[in-house]
């Protein structure tokens, strides 16, 4: 299996040297050459193995240059001892035909840690291939739950780096202290000041930089992201909704074959891209139901075909999806536009120069064949969140709360009533004083008192990697401008500012 990239598709790369590289030097995303198939039946036979075999099996499909022991190491290091159960991945069944899939329970209680678990794995394995000898700088911007994870997977690996930026008031207080407080010789972190997009951007600038490149190179290092622009990202993503699709065999709940939505709360699309990778595979998926919260730049696109990031941007309760400029969507436009590598290029400039693109009527149907999208503001979600506890005695999360709200919309909208696997993105205790507000009016100021109160309402314990917090002192408390990002890479890494 070779990857090219979306602004150079004659490019041909092992999987190895993309997992490495995270972005093309072009400023592409890279993407398989081909998607694999499912065999008829094989989904039947995935429901039977345990989530590591499954993931060795997808892995296989993608990433042709590794052995199968190799993959299974990883997934094994990945995925067991690291998750609170057998099963990475439960699924909570809730009211007749909705299914949530809940990706949270991690050292970070995020779904993050799906992909960010494995990376550092992927990443070990592909630079003993490439034989250089360099070690590897991640550089990650975080709109809150990335840069927790992607801390907690490369801390203290050997031949890595790793450096974090958050928006200095962007993020949670809960995110804040996971990224502040986070232990290594490895890591670094700062805030921002601006949002998401503003660190995000500045990021790839740095990436695609040649002479900051040149520097590190002098060092004998190399970047790479653990972004959801990094393949290595995206791959281990794919697997949870073949597993999903598989556990919901294996639970009786359905016969392979049978035709299944999937609703996702997400503002850089790389979650729902996932399964729609799923789906190109073979997975019977229907709807992909994308929900946005306020920031509804995706929901409009999806809808209209025009993009625009030049907008009004909120800060919301759901804040790991306050972004206005979705890396991944790139990735599904070179797929549908059949991989015009020049038409991605300047759709891509046109957004970095005017803020604003627009896809033209044939691609817009294909995106309406394929997705549904809706948003809600935090009022909406609020009501989910409590409506969802006194239902079904279920506890959910802000974004979570987002795609339900959504996907309730979207039945009422459509009729559609088709089984629906919703995907729960982090636990409630990452945002419990919106949570707590939402269960019981209560205002509470300070995250971890807000957490007992839930705990007391709820009878579901804080996890213990969240509730340790308020006990460990701060180890990076440094914010800077977005124009100062550069220089804070090249000292954090020895090089020269």
């Amino acid at each position: 299996m070779k990857y090219r990239s979306t602004r150079n598709k004659d490019l041909r790369l092992d999987c190895a040297e993309t997992v490495i590289r995270g972005l093309s030097e072009d400023g592409g995303l890279f993407v398989p050459v081909e998607v694999p198939e499912l065999k008829k039946g094989e989904l039947t036979e995935l429901s039977k193995l345990g989530y590591c075999e499954r993931a060795k099996n997808i892995f296989a499909k993608y990433m042709t240059d590794f052995s199968e022991e190799e993959l299974f190491e990883c997934a094994e290091k990945a995925y067991i001892g690291r998750f609170e159960d057998e099963t990475p991945t439960p699924i909570v069944k809730l009211g007749d035909g909705t299914y949530m899939l809940e990706l949270w329970h991690g050292p970070t209680c995020a779904f993050k840690d799906m992909a960010l678990q494995i990376l550092p794995h992927f990443l070990v394995k592909s630079a003993e291939k490439a034989g250089d000898g360099k070690k590897t700088v991640i550089l990650t911007a975080t709109s809150g739950d990335t840069g927790k994870a992607a801390l907690e997977g490369f801390c203290d690996v050997e031949g890595t780096e790793i450096i974090v930026f958050y928006p200095q008031n962007g993020v949670s207080k809960i995110q804040q202290l996971q990224m502040q407080t986070q232990s290594g010789k490895n890591v670094a972190v700062s805030g921002v000041v601006g949002n998401f997009d503003d660190a995000q951007t500045a990021v790839k600038t740095i990436f695609t930089d040649e002479k900051i490149r040149e520097k590190l190179a002098e060092k004998g290092k190399r970047f790479s992201s653990a972004n959801s622009i990094n393949v290595g990202r995206l791959i281990p993503q794919i697997v949870y909704y073949v597993s999903a699709y598989a556990d919901l065999i294996s639970d009786g709940e359905i016969a392979e074959g049978e035709v299944v939505n999937v609703c996702v709360p997400t503002g850089n699309f790389g979650n729902i891209l996932a399964a729609y990778y799923a789906k190109r595979m073979g997975v019977p998926f229907g709807k992909l139901i994308c929900a946005s919260n306020a920031n509804n730049v995706l929901t409009e696109f999806l809808s209209t075909g025009v993009y625009n990031a030049d907008r009004k941007f909120y800060m919301t309760e759901s804040p790991s999806m306050d972004i206005l400029v979705s890396s991944n969507l790139e990735r599904l436009l070179f797929e549908l536009c059949d991989h015009d590598d020049g038409y991605i290029t300047a759709l891509m400039n046109s957004l970095r120069e005017h803020g604003n693109y627009c896809v033209p009527n044939e691609i817009l149907a294909k995106i309406k064949e394929l997705f549904a999208a809706g948003y809600t503001d935090d009022e909406g979600a609020e009501k989910r969140i409590k409506t969802l506890f006194e239902e079904y005695s279920y506890l959910c999360d802000t974004h979570t709360a987002v795609a339900v709200e959504v996907y309730e919309k979207y039945k009422i909208e459509t009729g559609d009533e088709t089984k629906t696997i919703v995907v729960s993105t982090a636990s409630p205790y990452k945002f419990p004083r919106a949570v707590l507000k939402s269960v019981s009016g209560k205002i509470v100021e300070d995250d971890f008192e807000a957490a007992k109160e839930i705990e007391c309402i709820s009878k579901l314990e804080m996890p213990a990697q969240l509730k340790g917090l308020s006990e460990k002192e701060p180890r990076f408390t440094g914010v800077c401008k977005r124009e100062e990002m550069a220089e804070f890479v090249l000292s954090t890494v020895g090089g020269e500012s």
